[in-house]
């Protein structure tokens, strides 16, 4: 197709994801056509900074060739074999490689194709697992208010925002709501003034407001906790200190199943091949994809404990649950060549050491009266809006519309940055660039935004 082509057929043809299409009435659907390391280019050679690394994926950056050329040495070797009832090397030494990285003793290895399968794998492995170990009440999940967990039917019931499900219910029974670690808001949150002043006293609260959801149920009803490292909707919410350990507690104490969501998490995104591990607990079960191959092949995993899957292992027990194209050759491939540049890159103490400084560059925003907090881990952050910063006042349903949909999103892209303007809770700019960004790509991060949100100050 010649470029008009493929612009009319944009706006003709294709349904965008999560993409209100009436933005682009009379005018052009942005159209990227090249990445190169932290940028990518649309189709009229406009250079833009991936200050989002694609969807909190590209960890490698882009234009990597090595991952191309492993896809297509293994499309001609064997370009495509289900794992149903059969194996094939890319899936078994990969299921191996990340036995090895992970935590604890997560050495089960069951593939999806993304993260949202990730989800509702692990929501029905928890249910059937608890019912062959004789607890055949313990359906139910508890998660956090505001946070995204997918799309499937399952894992948008766990997901926490309102106004992603209210138009798909009704949803999966079960899924409970307990509140999340926004320290800049925890007065509010919590009810108990000062408690932002506390990050400790703030977590222990927060963490035990989930044991309360669970004895409200019944222990013997719930399955399993979903929880991220660090809540992405919302805009990055670290946990407080002790939140993770005091959690482990609590489900260990009811017999409930920790997961850690890390589709957003895992992979470096916090310095670390997995988020556990730099918040120092185990879970019993890891969701993952996005960043295992820097999204050069879609690829999703569960990572489940030995003892989860020791009632398969013998007798007639199936998980009857799978995917076609799950554990992909194409994109096991790819994400062993993927783990490959990790290891000789050394991008996880790239991350940790540059994270300081990505930090210190964001924290230079707080001058601005439009900045209200600024929030996150490794190379994954958040920057919250407000009207009035004294107050922690933020901005009505009208404003938000204004800021981000009608300003904001269009401007930065404009301005040369591509990331996330976000109000799934309070309005937030989102930040999580690929993992070979260093100061100077962070000073241009900050440039762009200091100069944009000005104005947006400037217009309200």
């Amino acid at each position: 197709m010649t470029r008009p082509d493929v612009l009319k057929a944009a706006q003709d043809n294709l349904w965008m994801h999560f993409t209100r299409h009436s933005s682009y009435e009379g005018g052009e659907v942005p159209m990227i056509v090249r990445g190169e390391g932290a940028y990518v280019y649309d189709i009229h050679g406009k250079r833009y900074l991936d200050g989002l690394a694609g969807l909190f994926v590209v960890q490698v950056g882009h234009g990597r060739a090595e991952l191309a050329e492993a896809a297509a040495k293994q499309a001609k070797e064997l370009a495509f074999f289900p794992l149903w009832s059969y194996a094939h090397p890319q899936a078994a030494e990969l299921a191996a490689r990340l036995a090895e990285l992970t935590p604890g003793d997560l050495n089960r290895v069951f593939f999806t194709t993304g993260g949202g399968e990730a989800v509702e794998s692990a929501w029905k492995l928890a249910k059937q697992y608890f019912k062959i170990k004789g607890k055949p009440l313990k359906t139910k999940v508890v998660s956090r208010s505001i946070a995204y967990h997918g799309t499937p039917q399952g894992a948008l019931s766990i997901t926490g925002i309102p106004a992603l499900k209210q138009i798909f219910e009704p949803l999966v029974p079960g899924a409970i709501k307990a509140p999340n670690t926004n320290l800049y808001r925890a007065d509010e949150i919590s009810g108990f003034p000062g408690l932002d002043k506390d990050p400790e006293a703030f977590g222990r609260w927060a963490a035990d407001q989930i044991g309360k959801a669970i004895e409200m149920e019944g222990p013997d009803t719930v399955a399993a906790v979903f929880v991220e490292p660090v809540q992405n909707a919302g805009g990055c919410f670290p946990p407080p200190p002790g939140y993770f350990q005091r959690l482990r507690e609590i489900c260990d104490t009811h017999d409930v199943l920790l997961v850690s969501d890390e589709v957003i998490c895992a992979f470096g995104r916090l310095g670390t091949m997995f988020g556990g591990q730099k918040f120092d607990y185990v879970p019993d079960i890891i969701t993952c994809a996005k960043g295992l191959t820097s999204g050069y092949s879609p690829i999703g995993a569960m990572i489940v404990s030995e003892r989860l899957f020791e009632p398969f292992k013998h007798g007639n027990e199936t998980f009857a649950h799978g995917y076609t194209f799950g554990g992909h050759p194409v994109s096991a491939a790819v994400a062993l060549a993927n783990l490959d540049i990790f290891e000789r890159d050394g991008l996880l103490d790239h991350v940790t050491a540059n994270e300081p400084v990505f930090r210190a560059t964001l924290d230079r925003l707080r001058d601005l009266p439009i900045v209200g907090d600024v929030r996150g881990s490794g190379f994954f952050y958040g920057i919250e809006l407000v009207k009035d910063k004294s107050t922690k006042q933020t901005f009505n349903v009208e404003e938000s519309e204004r800021l981000l949909r009608g300003f904001l999103s269009k401007a930065l892209f404009d301005a040369g940055l591509y990331c996330r303007a976000d109000d799934r809770g309070d309005p937030v700019v989102q930040l999580a660039p690929p993992l070979i960004c260093g100061p100077k790509e962070f000073d241009e991060i900050e440039s762009i935004l200091r100069s944009v949100l000005t104005e947006a100050w400037a217009r309200l």
